[in-house]
């Protein structure tokens, strides 16, 4: 089918249009992680004064059963312990891909953009809003 003029300019116009899309979610999504990181840092300075005390991180491996220390301090988020807010403030997603290195060596997760909401996307009933994760995480 040759190229027309009309269907070039669609093309481009489409290609626009995706690409203001992508900006406008990307801005939305910055927006909710400076609100996210400064509930974070007020949890922070209230963990630390008030307690409970931070407790070591350790990652689970992505495939399920073998979990493996990191250099973390802080606390967890989730039930399930994959989900953490170090000492700093900095927001960690605690899954490592399995290795035999790594249950010997141990790994070193990378900080995330936290979500106002944990979870978010995922099945029914797994989803949860920072702000109550945080408040149940303060009460121990």
């Amino acid at each position: 089918m040759p190229s027309t003029p009309d269907a070039a300019a669609w093309r481009e116009q489409r290609r626009e249009a995706a690409a203001a899309h992508a900006d406008a979610l990307e801005r939305k999504q910055q927006a909710e992680s400076a609100r996210a990181r400064v509930m974070i840092t007020e949890f922070v300075e209230r963990a630390t004064k008030d307690g409970p005390a931070p407790v070591p991180l350790r990652a689970h491996a992505s495939s399920g059963g073998a979990r493996y220390r990191t250099p973390l301090v802080g606390w967890y988020l989730r039930v399930d312990e994959t989900i953490a807010v170090d000492t700093d403030g900095a927001f960690y997603v605690l899954r490592a891909v399995p290795s035999l290195a790594a249950r010997f060596r141990g790994v070193t997760p990378e900080p995330s953009d936290p979500p106002l909401v944990l979870g978010a996307g995922g099945r029914d009933g797994e989803s949860l809003d920072l702000r109550d994760a945080l408040e149940r995480a303060l009460r121990g």
